[in-house]
């Protein structure tokens, strides 16, 4: 129950001509929401300042578009809600189907805008353990097929590659059967070589959150997976656990891992934890949460690389509390991130 968080398969796609003529409205909008600054120059999505957020902000993202046809129907109070998640950097979710191909996309729309991709790779066999997100490559050769694709489509080109959410803990925490343990270590070990084999790309492995148990139960782990040669590792994937409790989990880690950097998952726990219902969903679509920390690489620790935004605010996390499918974007929960965001 600690790591399966609904952070599904990657959801965004390429927008129809449609959705994209309705994000032209973007164009010229204020992205302070004064009706007379619209006709400005301004558009809805540009690129964060770079000495602060060296990510890249992808003009054609899911709240991009939601945006657009907000402005399209008139719903222009809602539209400033969103440009909250629209105009900042998200991780892309590279879909297995096509992985090489949404890898060179997204790399080379960040290259062109002077910016660094942040990726998600979450296609590990036998993933989720059975439940909102369940799936994966089918079998370790296919797996390596796929880590293959993404790093042709990467090539030279910058970017940071956040590894299998939930992979390392799953082996932990008793959910994936041990049958399967020595051949996830060995596709992580490959895959994190593979990747740091490249010019450009960063590498941090998933290692849980501050609420699912003890980094003496993940260190070891961490290490046959390949922590050494990454880059570090990255924490409260998909969750809500507040920056200070990730922060404080992440240095435990740190100290038994040979010092390793990490990275935070920022992206809606602006009100941390939700702290109702039933225990074993809370991670599942819960309600009040807010967007938090916006992404950038000036933290408040050296041990902290960057916060970022991994999960994709506005994606569901499954089929609960009423939400869709995991990785489909409910335009209702995205709303609720915003209004309860002080970003």
């Amino acid at each position: 129950m600690y790591g399966s968080r609904g952070v599904g398969a990657f959801a965004g796609g390429r927008a129809s001509a449609a959705v994209l003529g309705a994000a032209l409205l973007l164009a010229g909008c204020s992205s302070g929401g004064d009706d007379s600054k619209e006709g400005s120059a301004s558009a809805v999505v540009t690129q964060q300042p770079k000495e602060a957020a060296p990510f890249w902000v992808n003009p054609d993202g899911a709240a991009a578009r939601e945006v657009g046809e907000l402005l399209g129907d008139g719903r222009k109070a809602e539209a400033q809600q969103l440009r909250k998640i629209a105009e900042q950097p998200v991780a892309e979710w590279i879909n297995p189907e096509n992985a090489e191909e949404q890898a060179r996309d997204f790399t080379e729309g960040a290259d062109k805008a002077g910016r660094r991709a942040v990726l998600v790779l979450y296609n590990i066999p036998h993933r989720d353990c059975g439940q909102y997100s369940q799936g994966g490559a089918v079998d370790g050769d296919a797996y390596r097929d796929f880590v293959d694709a993404v790093a042709e489509g990467i090539g030279d080109r910058p970017a940071t590659v956040v590894l299998e959410p939930d992979a390392v803990l799953h082996l932990v925490d008793g959910c994936t059967p041990e049958e399967f343990h020595e051949e996830r270590y060995d596709l992580l070990h490959g895959a994190v070589t593979k990747l740091k084999g490249l010019k450009d790309t960063k590498v941090y492995v998933d290692a849980g959150n501050a609420g699912w148990g003890n980094p003496d139960e993940i260190h070891e782990p961490l290490k046959r997976a390949g922590i050494e040669q990454a880059d570090g590792f990255a924490v409260n994937v998909s969750n809500f656990y507040t920056t200070e409790d990730s922060i404080a989990y992440g240095k435990e880690l740190s100290a038994k891992v040979g010092g390793k950097h990490f990275v935070v998952d920022t992206s809606r726990n602006g009100n941390g934890p939700y702290t109702g219902g039933d225990p074993d969903e809370r991670w599942c679509n819960p309600p009040g949460r807010a967007l938090g920390e916006t992404p950038t690489t000036r933290t408040s620790d050296p041990l902290v690389d960057a916060y970022l935004w991994i999960k994709r605010p506005g994606e569901s996390d499954g089929e609960c509390k009423g939400g869709p499918k995991a990785g489909e974007w409910w335009e209702d929960y995205a709303l609720g991130l915003a209004r309860a965001s002080t970003t």
